[in-house]
């Protein structure tokens, strides 16, 4: 995020007007939320069809892969294949030593999402370097919940084909429907080097990993402590909503906590009132792509508020899908947003007290 806390919010605290024009419809976010909701749905559908699980991930997988252009998407998209097969082939090879071995796969959880959350700010296309340490360490997290090593190699080659193909579908809805804009379709944009120029001069990159890991892991221990792994989403949200950079702490944050409000109660309300009525997969598409809409239409805004859509939308897809159909169990969805809230307020506090980083201090860098 780009704008600092003055700039992101309005001077004169007309929130009304400033939020209209930040929800103001363009011809290119009306395409591109288009997509979003096609690339949505078609995981849903597919996902539940041939079912393929983890469907939430996937669904979320169209959101975070999705970019202003055709030519980032693609580059995003096959890059993330790459590194997503590097990170279940580490994954397979890690479980090898550290199956059943606690003492041991903790620190490898800690050393992938330090490596993971550090090349997400050192290489150019940062998204591949978290995406490489969030499948290690989440993978990992999970190992002493699988009872056996067959049915954890099998639900890994699952995991790889859950993202791989959601991927697919980003980038070929995006290649047929995305338009290019004027400036790229004249002059596309130079190769750029591997790694960022500061990668290996600018502390606040290790700072910035060291951090997320931090915050990732004391909620890993705290919800193992007390036996609760129900919120084992604040890991997760520890490391999704830590994928860009922290300027303007403060209100990131506060996107954070209302995107997932608002997709949280979303899911209730889907769960409460409209799921007990759904007999096809024809009415959760339609419950699927309003709510693609909306995170949707905000996602595709600027920095000042898109990161509130994919909180929403992170919060919608994991509360609602469990397994390959809608979750209907109260319990799992209070287990999902309290963990989200959770690992909100730890990175929150995490980052703004440690080592905290200002946009003013990245720029004169």
């Amino acid at each position: 995020m780009s704008a600092t806390i003055l700039e992101a919010h309005p001077r004169d605290s007309d929130w009304l007007g400033w939020l209209r024009h930040e929800l103001a419809p363009t011809r290119a976010r009306a395409i591109r939320t288009a997509i979003i909701i096609a690339g949505a749905v078609l995981c849903v559908i597919i996902s539940m069809a041939l079912q393929v699980p983890q469907l939430a991930t996937s669904a979320y997988m169209v959101f975070f892969i999705s970019k202003e252009s055709k030519l980032l998407t693609t580059i995003t998209g096959v890059g993330g294949v790459i590194v997503l097969t590097i990170g279940i082939g580490a994954t397979l090879l890690l479980y090898k030593f550290t199956y059943g071995h606690p003492e041991l796969r903790i620190p490898g959880m800690v050393m992938a999402l330090f490596l993971g959350m550090w090349l997400s700010r050192a290489l150019t296309i940062g998204p591949l370097g978290f995406l490489l340490g969030f499948v290690v360490a989440v993978s990992q997290s999970v190992g002493e919940e699988v009872p056996s090593p067959e049915l954890l190699v099998r639900g890994l080659l699952w995991l790889w084909v859950a993202l791989a193909y959601a991927i697919a579908v980003t980038v070929v809805l995006n290649l047929l429907f995305l338009p290019d804009t004027p400036k790229t379709a004249e002059h596309p944009p130079k190769p750029k080097g591997l790694f960022v120029p500061d990668a290996f001069t600018n502390p606040a990159h290790v700072h910035f990993a060291l951090k997320v890991t931090f915050a990732a892991m004391f909620c890993y221990i705290v919800y193992e402590a007390i036996d609760w792994s129900g919120i084992h989403t604040a890991f997760i949200t520890c490391t999704f909503i830590a994928l860009e950079s922290t300027e303007a702490t403060l209100y990131k944050g506060t996107l954070r906590i209302v995107g997932c409000v608002i997709g949280g109660a979303l899911a209730l309300f889907s769960i409460i009132f409209l799921m007990p009525h759904m007999e096809t997969i024809a009415s959760l598409v339609v419950l699927v792509a309003c709510a693609s809409a909306i995170a949707g239409w905000v996602a595709t805004g600027s920095e000042r508020i898109s990161y509130a859509g994919l909180q929403l939308a992170f919060a919608f897809f994991y509360s609602v899908f469990q397994g390959y159909a809608p979750d209907t169990d109260l319990d799992n969805v209070r287990n999902r947003v309290v963990g989200i809230l959770f690992g909100l307020i730890v990175t929150g506090l995490v980052f703004q007290y440690i080592w905290p980083e200002r946009t003013s201090q990245r720029n004169s860098k």
